[in-house]
């Protein structure tokens, strides 16, 4: 049986190269589109973007007790307290969906709750400030709020459903489960600890501070001019904290742990946007999919635009900011304002790349339904949207 198995690889693969249409146009420029892509993601969010969280995340598995996450995100923890920092982490964290994926998988991994880890994971790329105040200066206040009200109550409801479809298996995960493997004794007091992990974020945060429109002359145009002076500094600080506050062994742990997060994750980041590059491919440019087919079938704000809408930014890559000027040329050409709702609900929160790390964290089954949710919510916010004056 299992050589059977061999040749029909082998055999699939060999026709695969065999009728390979190297001579079509769209396809080599569907390959091209997906190298270009997976460069300009290697170079734009691995070192300033995937590092740091990956360090972060190994700092959460290593460092932050065991009784901490518990507290505010385990199982037992008062909803309202854990519900409430989860939802609200995107204001903090200025990440993509495929950012947030590290430190989703550190606190998860920690103890946390499935219903607070989700709305976590969720918020991370979706309540951006700087995003929401680009969506309603460039597409209208309107689109804004219903993106920032969405965004939070989306967070919230996604985690509670999480929590309560896999109730049973939840119970027995912290029952069974031995979340206080490889705990370290805490040799540092909690302003200490803050200000290490403060450091980190910070650093991430700036690092990435999207460049402001022409014109603006905003506090974002203001920390954008200076926001590598502001991540050198915390920089500096974190190396100053690991000298005098760490030994060997503890940056040892952290070090292993992070390594443990990168080989996890980025082969299946690095995969998955190949493959989004491929089918959808970047910013201006098409993939093997047609763009006019897309645009075509999300016009007005019927419940095949706003559903067809949610599907494919549940798919398509969004590095942060990205969203805006992609939703900018859809309204151009004729899409709705539902299914522009649906597509910024569905689309930071989601990519293809999250959702393959996503299934090697939580499993296929807890993986399906957390995109499901979300295009379901995606769609009948767009719908709800829609039918407003």
């Amino acid at each position: 049986m299992k050589e059977r198995k061999k040749f029909l690889y082998i055999a699939a693969i060999f026709l695969g190269c065999f009728y390979l249409p190297v001579e079509n146009l769209r396809f080599t420029n569907a390959v091209f589109e997906a190298l270009a892509l997976v460069k300009w993601y290697a170079r734009e969010h691995v070192l300033l973007c995937l590092v740091p969280a990956f360090f972060i995340a190994g700092a959460i598995s290593v460092f932050v007790s065991q009784a901490s996450v518990m507290k505010y995100f385990g199982a037992k923890a008062n909803k309202f307290l854990s519900y409430s920092v989860a939802s609200v982490s995107g204001t903090i964290l200025a990440v993509c969906s495929c950012t947030v994926l590290p430190l989703f998988s550190g606190i998860y991994k920690r103890g946390a709750g499935l219903g607070p880890a989700i709305a976590f994971l969720y918020s991370g790329p979706a309540i951006n400030v700087l995003a929401i105040i680009l969506t309603a200066r460039i597409l209208g206040w309107q689109l804004g709020l219903a993106r920032a009200i969405g965004a939070v109550l989306f967070s919230i409801v996604i985690g509670l459903l999480m929590h309560l479809i896999f109730l049973k298996e939840e119970r027995e995960r912290h029952a069974n489960g031995d979340f206080n493997l490889g705990e370290v004794k805490e040799t540092r007091s909690l302003g200490q600890t803050v200000f290490y992990f403060a450091s980190m974020v910070a650093f991430l945060v700036f690092a990435n501070w999207g460049k402001p429109l022409e014109g603006d002359h905003s506090v974002w145009t203001f920390i954008y001019q200076y926001k590598w002076w502001i991540a050198g500094f915390s920089l500096i600080s974190l190396g100053a904290m690991l000298f005098r506050w760490f030994n060997k062994d503890e940056l040892k742990d952290w070090t292993s742990a992070t390594w443990g997060f990168a080989l996890q994750i980025l082969p299946l980041l690095l995969g998955g946007v190949l493959i989004s590059g491929f089918l959808l491919g970047r910013v201006g440019q098409e993939g093997v999919i047609p763009s006019r087919w897309i645009e075509a079938l999300v016009g007005g704000n019927s419940l095949r635009a706003n559903f067809f809408s949610s599907i494919v930014a549940a798919f398509m890559y969004f590095a942060t900011l990205t969203e805006v000027p992609i939703l900018q040329g859809l309204i151009g050409s004729g899409m709705g304002k539902g299914p522009a709702l649906a597509l910024l609900l569905a689309g930071p929160a989601l990519s293809l790349p999250s959702i393959l790390v996503l299934r090697s964290i939580l499993g296929m089954k807890k993986t399906a339904v957390y995109v499901v949710l979300v295009v379901i919510m995606a769609t009948i916010s767009g719908m709800i949207f829609g039918l407003s004056p």
